[in-house]
């Protein structure tokens, strides 16, 4: 009789965890946003503020935070678990039953209510384990990250002095164990280099508390580990926040709404680049996956996420996915995102890594660099390889940081766009690699070459910007001929036209947003950003 009562129990159990949904509560208003905004040093650190201000960008009442008392009073609310906020949407992450989270409709300050369950139809296929491609351990000699660094001509800017000195990276991963304890971080722990953290899956300030999984260690170690004369990272000398969102044994939607809250978090502390080796598509609830359809880069809330991080000048660069032909997960399908592809170590592509489709908007990925046998660092401070683009996205992370370091004015699309430009297939980009691999040396030299042109910087005049109908470019006597191409935000080229004389040129048919300006002729080549009303 024991026995059957406590199976029932348990069968209880399960029915009443199952039963548990996942929503997003959108909040109706914000508090004091017009003295927040006028006074931004009360929502934001003065190294955000520099940056947005650098990059044009504005401060408005996406950076004011959610309201507390709003949130303290969900909390209050019968069978409502607040698991996490997000300024920008202005919205909490719920759980309950559907019933309890309809009920918050009845609060004044509620707006509207979205779930993570869209009712698909049920997949068939089990939640893939997106860290399954590490490889097994194995030990190498010296300059076993040569190759990864190499390949994408990474150790010319480090020749050059560019290794990321100023640059703040933010890490959004599942876990760094052993980082606070191992060798090859001890030059960073040393030089302050580490500037802090969250973990926001258990609410806790402490980062290293959770050892369940060392995967963000791994990453880490790719940009920031250093073992004299064994081993250095695409940026030694950058800063970096460690942020942990994923909890690796489960698949939930509320790791896309804690994904959302660290780059929140990544703005407001004047984070420059944020890597993400995650990604999210097929829950343990098939109720709450997306579809391929659903992967347009403006569908789910961690794209839509990230879309908004790149508004606001932060470079997020994500890893593509290890599924192959199945495809891209989100975020890496968003339009803001710098998504990276994985090849092997002789620059082919590796079979595990996500391709792209025609349901991005936008060509995916981006470009691609070493992920099938990289090396990284173990907890035990030796050397090894891994694979999975979760390593060539922090690859390349790194290296960007050491390109911006050395291009500190250019926006964040326009370091993305001389990286596209730079690639070893950028006239024929495809669904597994993008545009190819990257070459940073030219896309060094390009940018210095930008800044370097005389003639652009006091002659030629480009107006207005922002700009409504009509765009003014006005070039001096001495220039016969200039090609003016206009690029989106994604490197797809949008117009172009030549022009003899100074003249207007129509861009009404451009839809609201960022676009790249590139301007050529004889004497050299500039690329502006252009705001289109």
């Amino acid at each position: 009789m024991t026995s059957k009562l406590l199976l029932v129990c348990l069968l209880c159990y399960q029915f009443q965890a199952f039963a548990q949904e996942d929503a997003w509560v959108y909040l109706t208003d914000k508090e004091a946003v017009v003295a927040s905004i006028a006074n931004p040093i009360s929502i934001l650190t003065q190294k955000a503020i520099d940056r947005k201000v650098a990059h044009n960008v504005p401060i408005d009442v996406r950076d004011v935070p959610v309201n507390e008392t709003y949130i303290s009073q969900l909390k209050t609310q019968t069978g409502i678990t607040v698991l996490a906020k997000s300024k920008w949407f202005n919205a909490v992450h719920v759980r309950g039953s559907e019933t309890n989270i309809n009920t918050l409709t009845d609060l004044t300050f509620v707006n509207y209510i979205v779930f993570a369950d869209n009712n698909l139809n049920a997949r068939t296929s089990e939640p893939k384990n997106k860290f399954e491609l590490e490889g097994a351990r194995t030990t190498y000699t010296y300059g076993s990250a040569a190759n990864q660094i190499e390949m994408i001509q990474g150790d010319v800017l480090h020749q050059d002095d560019y290794t990321g000195t100023g640059m703040t990276i933010a890490v959004i991963d599942a876990g760094f164990a052993d980082v606070i304890n191992m060798g090859a971080f001890q030059y960073a722990r040393d030089n302050g280099l580490i500037l802090g953290g969250y973990d926001f899956y258990d609410r806790n300030p402490d980062m290293y508390v959770n050892t369940s999984s060392s995967h963000g260690t791994l990453v880490l170690s790719t940009m920031a580990g250093y073992i004299v004369d064994e081993y250095v990272g695409t940026a030694p000398d950058a800063f970096y926040y460690l942020f942990r969102t994923e909890n690796a044994p489960n698949e939930n939607p509320v790791e896309e709404s804690l994904w959302v809250e660290a780059a929140e978090r990544a703005d407001s502390l004047g984070v420059d680049i944020i890597n993400s080796s995650l990604g999210y598509k097929t829950y343990d609830n098939p109720n709450y996956s997306h579809t391929d359809a659903s992967l347009d880069g403006l569908t789910t809330y961690i794209s839509k996420g990230a879309n908004i991080a790149f508004e606001k000048g932060i470079l997020i660069v994500n890893s593509a996915g290890n599924s192959g032909e199945d495809g891209l997960n989100a975020p890496a399908d968003a339009a803001g995102v710098f998504t990276i592809a994985a090849v092997n170590s002789n620059g082919d592509y590796a079979t595990f890594s996500s391709v792209g489709s025609a349901f991005q908007p936008t060509q995916k990925p981006d470009v691609a660099t070493q992920g099938q046998a990289s090396a990284v660092i173990w907890g035990d401070n030796s050397i090894g390889a891994a694979n999975g683009t979760s390593f060539s996205s922090p690859i390349m992370a790194g290296a960007l940081a050491c390109l911006w370091q050395a291009l500190p004015d250019l926006s964040n699309a326009e370091i993305m766009q001389l990286v596209r430009e730079s690639a070893s297939q950028f006239n024929m980009p495809d669904y597994f690699i993008g545009y190819g691999i990257p070459n940073l040396a030219i896309a060094l030299n390009q940018g210095l070459s930008i800044n370097e042109v005389e003639l652009f910087q006091n002659q030629m005049n480009v107006y207005p910007n922002p700009v409504l109908n009509e765009l003014h470019i006005s070039m001096p006597s001495t220039e016969k001929q200039v090609q003016v191409i206009v690029y989106n935000i994604l490197g797809k080229k949008v117009l172009e036209t030549q022009i003899n004389s100074s003249s207007i040129i129509n861009v009404s048919s451009l839809s609201n947003g960022i676009y790249l300006l590139k301007l050529e002729t004889q004497n050299g080549t500039q690329t502006k950003k252009l705001i289109k009303r």
